[in-house]
């Protein structure tokens, strides 16, 4: 055990606008965690800093100017203690995750600077984490850690990082303002800004989300064009780039394209899960299921390290397509088997036992 091991203290540091809804659920889930409450808001006309008041006399107000980063880092320059960790108003942390943080604040490694925690980010009906994220969320104050960009702001993680199975889950109740993103980069794009590649990816993304794919295809081959020549130096983005290419593509019924870009990313580095995933999703759409198989397998043997994925996506899917590709293949035994395998991940899947009582009935028809 590290001699030095010893016990924390922590700044929550928070910035909110008309957050009345969610502010207290979150800070209810977090004030027996943490030793200090920074919040900072940032033009609230509802009940948000009467809330806020229940919990800290620190809260401090900050003029809007469409950038999360300088709002986050003033927050940040007014704690005062060690560590900083950062919410957001409709984050909430569970009793188990609770737990597991004091557990990690009554034992802090001082050698380590930063702790990266499960960002749950949005859920799917039935409760089970669909968008996945790792996010820094404790901070050692001395190392300075500055938030950058105006909007999908971030601290880029350096120093010693240590990656925890904490999770902080995100339950939005509503959307205050559907349309600020891209607001902001219409008037940093006016203003000027060169995008890097985070942000031009970013820029591109909040087209897809309005389905506008022809703009996002646009946006993001001249962004590819832009760094492709650097791939090393920029794989992350690259690589998020061309898997959403693909589903442009995809949504557009464009195989080929959507094949081109999937293979862009074999051509410059191992693929990842999701791009393991999606490469197995094209070929059991054009009824290769040989190499629907061959790539879905890679995508469970993969271990998720630092790409964001969730248990579905990892394991509950894949074997559910791969249990359907044996099926086409009439290999009755391992549909049966893969398909249970996704079964145990989500025992009330009405897919899974659709396909298990189609797969024994043909088996015993053999």
């Amino acid at each position: 055990m590290n001699d030095s091991i010893k016990k924390a203290e922590i700044s929550l540091c928070m910035i909110v606008k008309n957050e009345e809804l969610v502010l207290e659920r979150c800070l209810n889930s977090v004030k027996d965690i943490v030793d200090e409450i920074i919040i900072v808001d940032t033009g609230s006309t509802d009940k948000t800093k009467e809330i806020a008041y229940k919990f800290t006399s620190k809260v401090y107000d900050f003029e809007w100017v469409d950038d999360f980063s300088k709002a986050r880092n003033f927050s940040f320059s007014k704690a005062t203690k060690e560590y900083i960790m950062w919410l957001d108003a409709d984050d909430v942390i569970e009793e188990n995750d609770a737990k597991k943080i004091l557990e990690l604040k009554n034992n802090i490694d001082p050698n380590v600077d930063i702790y990266m925690f499960i960002y749950n980010y949005s859920f799917d009906s039935n409760g089970n984490p669909k968008v996945v994220q790792k996010r820094a969320r404790i901070l050692k104050k001395s190392k300075n850690y500055t938030w950058v960009s105006p909007i999908h702001e971030i601290i880029v993680p350096s120093g010693n990082i240590v990656y925890t199975d904490i999770c902080v889950n995100h339950k939005k109740i509503k959307i205050n303002d559907k349309d600020r993103n891209l607001r902001i980069f219409k008037k940093m794009e006016s203003e000027g800004k060169d995008f890097d590649i985070r942000q031009g990816y970013s820029y591109a993304h909040e087209y897809f989300y309005r389905k506008d794919y022809d703009k996002t295809i646009s946006m993001l081959n001249t962004l590819v064009d832009k760094y492709e020549n650097t791939y090393s130096a920029n794989s992350r983005f690259l690589y998020k780039s061309l898997l959403v290419l693909a589903d442009c593509y995809k949504n557009k019924n464009d195989f080929e394209m959507e094949e081109k870009s999937l293979f862009k990313i074999i051509k410059y580095q191992k693929p990842g899960i999701k791009a393991c995933n999606r490469l197995g999703d094209l070929f059991y759409r054009k009824k290769n299921f040989e190499a629907t198989i061959f790539w879905l397998q890679n995508a469970i043997a993969l271990e998720d390290i630092h790409e964001d994925v969730n248990i579905i996506e990892h394991y509950y899917t894949p074997n559910l397509l791969i249990g359907a590709s044996y099926f086409y293949l009439k290999d009755y035994d391992n549909a049966i088997k893969y398909n249970n395998f996704a079964w145990q991940i989500m025992p009330n899947s009405i897919a899974c036992k659709k396909n298990n009582d189609l797969y024994i009935k043909k088996k015993n028809n053999l």
